[in-house]
């Protein structure tokens, strides 16, 4: 089994990666995280000056994945998650989902006991999940805090163990990275930090030739999630509701006047986070509805 170590991070995602780790398809991959603040934070005392924001949200890796091409689709299966038992959430005056709000920046450390995570003596169910992870974009560099076609910063609170993530490959061997693990996360992100944690991811990886997702894709039991995002929530519900009607139009061989009447009555429109300079928005659709087949092209 490969493990990738914590000390291998990167703080943007590039298709000019040197060094990367490699897996063979149906290899099992154990990426160790840092958390999101770089692991600086050790006290609630900590000055917001002393933080180095250069080392904010890492992610481990990249990992070339063999045969994976630009225009295959990146298979990931979420196998486990792990954790360390502390958690740290901040808040930060100018950001946010109220960024209008006058306010005292602070920090607070938070313990898991059990399935809870400890939030001034409320119990809050503790579901682990995985803030970043993306491939490599056709070209340019990408800080690890942004997302896109690619995935990374997505934010998605349902991408947990037992979860599979199809991504759009563009380059070859896909290069892939991990990071930004929260013991919990609400829909929506609404204060920047969730409860950023240290940890590991194991995945699978595996691939399909010649076909990819427009934007990445997540399969749930039931159903699938489209994951878009925008400069404005306006701008990523769109992109979500215009990748819905297109897959029922092919799943049901369907107009488009159709399809986005079937969209009306059975997709969901859900928030990933609001918090980040692009807005994450995804479109939950049943499986009764679509197969995996319809949303690639």
């Amino acid at each position: 089994m490969l493990r990738i170590p914590r000390s291998r991070v990167v703080y943007s995602f590039s298709p000019k990666r040197v060094q990367p780790a490699h897996a063979k398809l149906g290899d099992v991959v154990i990426f160790e995280t840092i958390d999101a603040l770089g692991g600086q934070v050790k006290s609630e005392e900590v000055a917001f000056e002393a933080i180095d924001w250069s080392r904010v949200n890492p992610a481990t890796g990249p990992l070339y994945v063999e045969g994976a091409e630009p225009g295959d689709t990146l298979i990931i299966d979420v196998l486990d998650t792990s954790t360390d038992d502390r958690a740290v959430i901040l808040v930060v005056p100018g950001f946010g989902a109220l960024p209008d709000k006058k306010f005292k920046a602070k920090v607070k450390l938070l313990r898991r006991r059990g399935d809870f995570l400890l939030f001034n003596g409320v119990e809050v169910p503790v579901k682990p999940m995985v803030g970043v992870i993306g491939v490599a974009p056709a070209e340019g560099e990408l800080p690890t805090g942004t997302l896109g076609a690619h995935g990374e910063n997505m934010d998605v609170a349902l991408l947990t163990k037992g979860s599979r993530l199809y991504l759009p490959v563009f380059v070859e061997g896909a290069l892939l990275a991990i990071g930004d693990l929260h013991l919990v996360q609400g829909d929506g992100e609404l204060r920047v930090s969730a409860a950023e944690v240290s940890g590991e991811v194991m995945v699978r990886v595996g691939l399909i030739k010649g076909r990819r997702p427009k934007y990445p894709v997540l399969e749930l039991e039931d159903r699938f999630a489209i994951l878009t995002f925008g400069k404005t929530l306006d701008e990523a519900v769109y992109r979500a509701s215009e990748e819905a009607v297109e897959a029922l139009q092919r799943a049901h061989n369907m107009s488009f006047e159709e399809a986005y009447m079937l969209a009306s009555l059975i997709v969901n429109l859900r928030i990933n986070q609001v918090v980040d300079p692009l807005k994450g928005v995804r479109a939950e659709i049943p499986k009764k509805y679509v197969n995996l087949d319809s949303l690639l092209t």
